[in-house]
């Protein structure tokens, strides 16, 4: 299982000429918990800049961490250096969200594939597998032909460089592969394509995902639960079709809002949800709930008191002072309340 706990990461800002002094910090990531148990599936999503990618990267160690821990097994990740974070780095890996910059250009897939084999000392180079025989075995895995070896990246296409990329991520034999953006740089008729690649070696190879993205189908598509990102912080978390069905907190009602419907009957009768006023900055982020300077259920209370993310039932879990409430009002056919309004029970 891999437990994240408290997690920050903070980003220094500096000022001066000669020599920089910290004047503040951009709160990318402000303390989040996950936990993704062996073999299943979380998908991460939020809005641009909410620190989605920082927390996979952090996960990784591919950028500090400022606080927190990230266990994955007997393995303290956050706390590793050196020989001992290359050898738990075989077990998490990742996939990058732009398949045209993450390869080297210098490099044909027969090296970019060779590399980690080699690095990691794969399970299946170790038992007399030549680097060459599982170059071939991870060609077949995602779909590629073996002639797709000698060739170059700019010679493929965005659907076959991001399978090179997953061919990659699987060279290592690793346990936890963190997704990022998987397949927003392609095509709709690829990204399926992609998708289901993923889905078929998670059950091939016992593999679990967390994968980060912004397009809602794709998360719902793929996840077993799926937790919503704000401003650095985790502002509900539930199964999949809990979530879709019954969202609570106002940030992911909006969001939920904001995904069209293919029947143009329930488009034209659904009610929209907008936001007010823009993404605050995570270099000065609101007092109390982050989300209150764009809620539509906003209350003098969530200026001042920060919500915690609680258990509500069934494993659902919100950050929101009101959370039944809006709950009761959504069952009852309440239309959305205006800014300011009527205090909630």
């Amino acid at each position: 299982m891999l437990t994240v706990s408290g997690l920050k990461v903070h980003f220094p800002i500096t000022k001066g000429v000669l020599f920089d002094r910290k004047v503040g910090a951009v709160r990318a990531v402000d303390g989040v918990d996950l936990t993704i148990p062996r073999g299943s599936t979380l998908g991460l999503v939020g809005e641009s800049g909410c620190g989605k990618s920082t927390v996979g990267k952090a996960i990784l160690r591919l950028v500090d961490i400022t606080e927190g821990t990230v266990r994955w097994g007997d393995d303290e990740l956050s706390s590793l250096q050196g020989n001992e974070l290359r050898h738990a780095r075989k077990r998490v890996q990742m996939i990058f969200q732009d398949p045209y910059a993450s390869l080297n250009p210098r490099q044909n897939v027969s090296s970019i594939l060779a590399e980690p084999i080699r690095t990691f000392a794969s399970r299946h180079h170790g038992r007399g597998m030549s680097v060459d025989g599982r170059i071939s075995e991870l060609l077949d895995v995602v779909g590629l032909p073996q002639a797709a070896a000698n060739r170059y990246p700019h010679e493929f296409s965005g659907g076959q460089r991001q399978r090179i990329g997953i061919a990659r991520a699987l060279a290592a034999d690793p346990e936890l592969i963190v997704a990022d953006e998987p397949v927003s740089a392609l095509d709709v008729s690829i990204q399926a394509q992609v998708l289901n690649l993923l889905s078929d070696l998670q059950r091939q190879f016992g593999l679990t995902y967390m994968v980060i993205s912004h397009d809602l189908a794709v998360v719902r598509h793929v996840s077993d639960e799926v937790a919503v990102m704000y401003l650095g912080g985790i502002v509900e978390r539930a199964p999949v079709k809990q979530l879709y069905g019954s969202p609570l907190h106002p940030y992911t009602l909006a969001l939920m809002s904001a995904v069209p419907v293919p029947d143009p009957v329930i488009e034209d009768t659904r009610q929209r949800v907008v936001l007010a006023g823009d993404l605050p900055s995570p270099a000065n982020p609101p007092s109390g709930c982050r989300f209150h300077t764009r809620c539509v259920y906003v209350q003098d209370r969530c200026s001042q008191e920060q919500p915690q993310l609680r258990d509500i039932g069934d494993g659902h879990q919100v950050a929101c002072h009101f959370a039944e409430s809006i709950a009761d009002g959504i069952a009852a056919g309440t239309p959305v309340g205006v800014r300011q309004g009527p205090p909630l029970a």
